[in-house]
């Protein structure tokens, strides 16, 4: 019977049915109470009860053209007028949107507190992250300062808070290593502080006649890493290519922070043994440096081991407890800042830099230096390094800005919060910066004791400028080695994700795999490879997840039109005659051979079939004598016969996102190789997207139309009543799963 003649016959039935009063809308099935191989017979005399098919309209698609397209949307972003710019204004500058309804007396005070305890702590941290970047400690005080006030200005998270990074300054500090090195200077001696000048004149006339020292050098290098890193920032917010983001996964970002705070904790050790070591820089740079401390480490100065050991025992212990205790303290004990001043006294009235040649911060001088723009001729050999640091950079920042949002009920805009952070790196570069961005630990220090809005950043930024303009030169005397080992403390967050591994791996053992991928490759290879490696292996388990999905065989749920895997549950009603298939992921070039291979050996291989029947019709003709071949002939017939119990394949299309031309061919050959042995391949649940695709890729005809279908259930009545009209055999009940 053909197509359209088949069509013709349901619709008269659907004619007699309608004028029937006592006809049913849909067909029932019922649950089989014999054996499914029990095959019942239709009563000559039963009437056959369609399952009423479902009919939509698409929607009328505009016939819009580019060019059409692109005049209307230059006319709505050209179009300027008061509100407009307004709104552009306030929406560059969120201060202005909030500052003024600023309720003073409700946050003041938790403001005022937070931005005081941060302060504090950022003061050590400042100085102690400045030696991982490679830099003097006065401008690790300079970056903290300004990227607190900018993100004041710019920024629409409420409780982040903004400044040095041990990630960022890592990956700042081995690109400055790097110039200097090309550029001839010793990098396994550090020079005085910007060569000891006395005052911002006589920096400005050195630098103006190009003579620049070790640390001049520096924080030329590292300014000009963080300029162009802030223009990539600010570039990815004006075109809105946050979207890059979404492929750095959180079990990616926490694996290469961990495997960073590996090389951030090598790089401190040298500090607080005393040893005067090169950086190792480029690939296996962490071995290496583990190589050089134990070449030397008979060289190790024993009163910076001994002050080491002491921080530890003062900052570790007291650390956890802060964090034991942090819901009954009202603000964190700032042990940090204690242990600096302690060490900074014990150090100067010690004479322990005269007496046992430690190595201190040295002078760190006050007030401000004249800003200088970045060096151009730098650009060129740090602007592949500053697309990784930018990305990192912003990525943890958006993340960290939602996710407190969402946790105090409002919320910020991702593309602006790239333009805060950008900022935050172009206006501090021409102020001898580095590169800036959230932090988890300080933002939890922040939102604990008591922040309420951005104003805290300004509470922060004063208590910079105070030790900036006062207090800086009394940390001259203070010991390298307390500032490596308040870096190392401040790693524990990150190597504490081993303790979650176990429970990562009880969730997703495919996330555990890419964040010990990400972590050693970053740990043992390079922080920059590491993140690629990262990537590149992430979007690789993406793709293999595809190739090889889920594949099943599906049975209705007794009682209701749902219908569910076989294999992974119990007590599923089938029908004889019809194999439900799903595949559970786009079908595409990758994994076509792998959607083709699955649905043979869940259902029949028609190409085997087709080859057994050839080969037995074969074998009649060439046996002559019928006692000799029909052992063989018996066996052949079987072969031949068998596949025909089976007649309809309905693929369950709700899982595939979209279709390829691969894919596309694909079903049709399966479609074709099916219907040389007479099994009829029906489409169910197919979206938008596939139906388009499948319209575009000419899968079947006008008058075929009907073979697509919008839920399962309907495929399969459609596929009992066309066997029905066929005047087949077939079961009227429901044979219930093995499984």
């Amino acid at each position: 019977m053909s197509l359209k003649s088949k069509e013709q016959h349901d619709v008269s039935h659907r004619d007699s049915a309608e004028g029937n009063d006592s006809s049913q809308s849909g067909i029932h099935l019922e649950q089989q109470k014999e054996s499914s191989t029990n095959c019942k017979q239709f009563d000559a005399n039963a009437q056959c009860r369609p399952y009423p098919r479902i009919h939509m309209e698409p929607q009328e698609k505009s016939n819009t053209n580019f060019k059409q397209f692109v005049i209307k949307k230059l006319r709505k972003n050209c179009q300027c007028g008061p509100t407009k710019a307004k709104n552009m204004i306030f929406g560059f500058l969120p201060v202005l949107q909030w500052l003024p309804k600023y309720d003073l007396k409700k946050n003041i005070l938790g403001d005022m507190m937070s931005g005081l305890i941060v302060g504090i702590l950022l003061v050590p941290q400042s100085i102690a992250y400045s030696l991982l970047a490679g830099q003097e400690p006065i401008y690790g005080l300079y970056t903290s300062f300004f990227a607190s006030i900018i993100y004041f200005l710019l920024g629409t998270s409420r409780h982040i808070s903004v400044g040095i990074f041990g990630v960022l300054c890592l990956m700042i500090g081995e690109v400055v290593d790097r110039e200097l090195h090309k550029a001839g200077y010793d990098t396994a001696r550090i020079a005085p502080a910007l060569g000891m000048v006395s005052n911002g004149s006589t920096l400005l006339n050195q630098t103006t006649d190009r003579i620049c020292d070790k640390s001049c050098y520096a924080i030329m290098v590292g300014s000009t890493v963080t300029f162009m890193a802030g223009v990539y920032q600010v570039a990815m917010g004006f075109f809105q290519v946050g979207f890059v983001s979404v492929y750095l996964s959180d079990a990616l970002l926490s694996g290469f922070v961990t495997g960073a705070s590996f090389t951030i904790l090598t790089s401190q050790v040298k500090y607080l043994l005393g040893l005067s070591l090169p950086r190792s820089n480029g690939v296996g740079s962490l071995i290496t440096t583990w190589i050089h401390i134990f070449r030397n480490i008979h060289k190790t100065n024993l009163c910076d081991l001994i002050t080491s050991l002491l921080c530890l025992l003062v900052l570790l212990p007291t650390k956890e407890l802060n964090e034991h205790f942090k819901s009954k303290l009202k603000a964190p004990i700032p042990t940090e800042l204690i242990v600096v001043v302690a060490a900074t006294l014990a150090s100067h009235f010690g004479k322990l830099n005269e007496n046992y040649n430690s190595s201190i911060a040295g002078h760190i001088p006050t007030g401000f230096m004249p800003p200088t723009a970045p060096e151009w001729n730098l650009i060129t050999s740090v602007a592949v390094d500053a697309i990784a640091i930018s990305i990192i950079g912003f990525a943890i920042t958006v993340s960290l800005s939602e996710m407190f949002a969402k946790k105090h009920g409002y919320t910020v805009k991702a593309n602006q919060e790239m333009y805060a952070i950008g900022f935050c790196n172009i206006i501090p570069s021409f102020f001898h910066c580095f590169t800036t961005s959230a932090a988890l630990a300080k933002t939890l220090v922040k939102e604990s004791t008591g922040c309420q809005t951005q104003l805290s950043g300004v509470v922060t930024a004063l208590v910079l400028l105070l030790v900036l303009l006062v207090i800086a030169p009394l940390f001259y005397s203070l010991q390298k080695c307390v500032l490596g080992v308040i870096t190392i403390v401040n790693l524990r967050g990150a190597l504490r994700k081993f303790r979650d591994l176990p429970k990562m791996w009880r969730v997703s053992r495919m996330d555990t795999v890419i964040w010990f991928v990400t972590m050693l490759s970053s740990a043992l290879i390079s922080t920059e490879i590491g993140l690629l490696v990262g990537v590149c292996f992430s979007m690789f388990c993406v793709i293999l997840r595809t190739q090889k999905p889920k594949i099943s065989l599906l049975g209705l749920v007794e009682e209701s039109e749902i219908f569910e895997s076989m294999s992974a549950y119990k007590n599923l009603q089938t029908k004889p005659g019809i194999k439900i298939f799903r595949f559970a992921a786009p079908l595409y070039y990758i994994n076509k051979e792998c959607f083709k291979s699955a649905l043979y050996k869940k259902t029949v291989n028609p190409i085997l079939v087709k080859a057994a029947q050839k080969k037995a019709a074969k074998r009649k003709i060439k046996e002559e004598t019928v006692t000799l071949s029909g052992t063989q002939d018996e066996v052949s017939l079987q072969l031949s016969h068998d596949p025909f119990e089976l007649h309809t394949i309905v693929i369950d299309c709700s899982a595939i996102q979209f279709l390829d031309t691969a894919g596309i061919h694909t079903l049709k050959e399966v479609r074709r190789d099916y219907e040389t042995i007479g099994i009829q391949v029906l489409l169910a649940q197919c979206n938008a997207s596939v139906r388009d695709s499948l319209a575009r890729g000419e899968y079947c005809k006008e008058e075929e139309e009907n073979l697509l279908f919008y839920s399962v259930y309907e495929a399969m009545a459609f596929a009992v009543e066309s066997q029905y009209q066929k005047g087949i055999c077939v079961p009227n009940g429901l044979s219930l799963s093995s499984n």
